[in-house]
């Protein structure tokens, strides 16, 4: 068998996930996105996944912009569409930058957590939380980490159980564009 090889099929291990728990760095998967030119559909982020797995709960980070009402309607959508939103208020940098980091939130979290599920699920591509997820590993859990490959640090790819590149999923979890009722009405004539 070379190393490319596996005695599990992918589905096989899907199926032995056991209970996950899915932890979101928002501010990487935004990032990630815009890379991605795509916007994320969280309700098939949610369900692409979980992949029929029990879900014991899905963490979504974020810094916040108390100003920004679209945000808060956002967050206020994630809190009530399975997400539970741990939020840090922005700090502006003397750059002009803004920024809010919440590697340790996470790290915290899933640790804290680590005898409540069997598969931690990590959309993040950040260096800083490989010794926390390495640490998870030692205590049984599985580790599965999806990022954009090229915003994703090589250590914690290699400390990770499975790692999936957003690119190749993005498919199955963007938003499809609405189409404009000029549109819709364009395509019925067509088909007529």
């Amino acid at each position: 068998m070379n190393e490319s090889e596996s005695i599990f099929s992918p589905r096989q291990c899907l199926e032995n996930r056991g209970r996950v728990a899915i932890f979101i760095d928002g501010s990487n998967l935004f990032y990630a996105a815009l890379h991605l030119e795509i916007e994320i559909d969280y309700t098939k982020l949610l369900r692409y996944l979980t992949a029929d797995s029990r879900l014991l709960r899905s963490f979504f980070y974020t810094g916040v912009d108390r100003s920004n009402e679209k945000q808060q309607g956002f967050l206020l959508w994630m809190s009530r569409n399975g997400y539970r939103v741990i939020s840090k208020d922005l700090v502006h940098l003397p750059n002009g930058s803004t920024k809010a980091n919440l590697d340790i939130e996470i790290a915290v979290d899933m640790m804290s957590l680590v005898k409540s599920y069997d598969t931690a699920v990590l959309l993040s591509g950040d260096g800083d939380l490989t010794y926390a997820v390495n640490a998870m590993s030692y205590q049984g859990v599985r580790i599965e980490v999806v990022s954009l490959r090229s915003m994703t640090s090589d250590s914690l790819i290699n400390v990770a159980d499975r790692y999936t590149d957003l690119d190749t999923i993005k498919e199955n979890i963007q938003k499809i564009p609405r189409r404009s009722t000029a549109q819709c009405l364009e395509s019925v004539y067509q088909t007529i």
